[in-house]
Formats: structure tokens, sequence, C-alpha cells
């Protein structure tokens, strides 16, 4: 039994790319009301009003945004709504980013109807909608590409820890390393864990020396 949408919030800076976006989703989930939203501003005012959606279309490419900063912003302050990117840029770095980013799909402007319609039945499902030529990869490849997708996040200084860590390294050297006191070494770490979806510090370099970090 298919999930129906009930609410749907659509944000493109591009009027007719919002119609033909609003046309889909009418027929496909006739019962679904449709809010619109020009720019990213409008959309948190739209989310922090109250109003309750099932998930949010959101363009890769929008005035008010930088890459990937509309879909932090939405995911730091709605957490618990689904931000589903739709972009006309296709290549398989920005998908990795946009998932390692906390996307729950990636809709490329491309696919046929149905296919849209399938993937966003996927992401009212729970699944997270990878495009079918990123999906074609093994699942260690996957793996590989969401970690180091992940580990671009990383800002400097953690990205400096991380190869600490990968090279065997102490808390206790680290910080002499980086002349930087316990308690930072200890907050990089605990942010590095958090990045990578990691549960321990060796399961950070497992998935590091996967994904062939160095």
């Amino acid at each position: 039994m298919n999930i129906e949408m009930e609410r749907v919030l659509i944000v493109d800076d591009h009027s007719l790319v919002r119609d033909g976006m609003r046309s889909l989703l009418e027929i496909s989930f006739p019962e679904c009301e449709i809010l619109e939203a020009g720019a990213l501003t409008e959309a948190v005012d739209a989310l922090s009003r109250g109003d309750e959606v099932d998930m949010v279309l959101l363009d890769l490419n929008i005035p008010d945004v930088t890459r990937f900063s509309g879909l932090t912003e939405l995911r730091d302050h709605f957490p618990s709504v689904p931000v589903v990117m739709v972009s006309g840029q296709l290549d398989r770095i920005t998908v990795r980013e946009a998932l390692a980013a906390g996307a729950a799909g990636f809709v490329p402007k491309s696919l046929k109807r149905n296919e849209i319609v399938e993937a966003l039945r996927q992401v009212l499902e729970g699944e997270i909608y990878i495009p079918e030529f990123l999906g074609e990869e093994d699942d260690a490849s996957r793996e590989a590409s969401l970690t180091l997708a992940r580990i671009d996040t990383l800002t400097p200084q953690q990205t400096v820890v991380l190869r600490h860590l990968v090279n065997g390294k102490l808390n206790k050297q680290i910080a002499y390393e980086l002349n930087v006191s316990m308690t930072t070494v200890k907050a990089h770490v605990s942010a590095i864990l958090q990045k990578l979806h990691a549960y321990s510090r060796t399961h950070a370099v497992i998935l590091a020396n996967r994904a062939g970090f160095n």
C-alpha cells in the first residue's frame, strides 16, 4: 500500500519549475496540499509558522543559498522534515555531498515524471532515494564514497585530527603535536564521530581507511 503525501513544500526560484512540479504532484498525489517558496527565507518562514510538511523539495541553486547551505539550514532547524534535493546538475560528487549533508534523496530534473513520483514515494516510505547511475556502485564503493563526502564536511583542524587518529596517535599525543589542550582534542574527536556517523574512534579509523583517506 502506497503512503500518500498530505503536504509538500516546493522551494525553487523559477516559477515555471514550481508550476511543473505542482502539476506533477497534483496528478500523482491529488489530496496533497502544495506550498511554494521562491527562496530559502520564504521556506524557513513557512516551516516556522508550523506548516508541517511530509517533505521539502529543494532546488540546489537558488539565489539565497550557497551550494548545500540551504539544505544544512533546513536540516539544522527542522530535522524531522525530509529534504529532497532537486537539481538539473547531476554528477557523482554533487549527489554524494548532498547525501552526506543529510538529504533524503537527490532527484535529477531530467528524470521522467513516473520516475520522479517513484523517487518521492521511496522517501515517503522512509528510504533515501539515490539516482540509478550512483546505485550501480557496489556496497563497498557506496560506503567509501559516502565516507569521503562526510570527511569533506570536516573543518581543517578536524581533518588533521582524523589523520592523526588514522596514524594511531592517542589524544595526548595529538594534543602535543597540535599544541592544544586535551579538551580541544576530545571535542574534535566527538565532532568527527558525529560527522562520520561513527560509534567509536576505532570505527572512524576503519571507515577512513576503507575510503582511502590519508
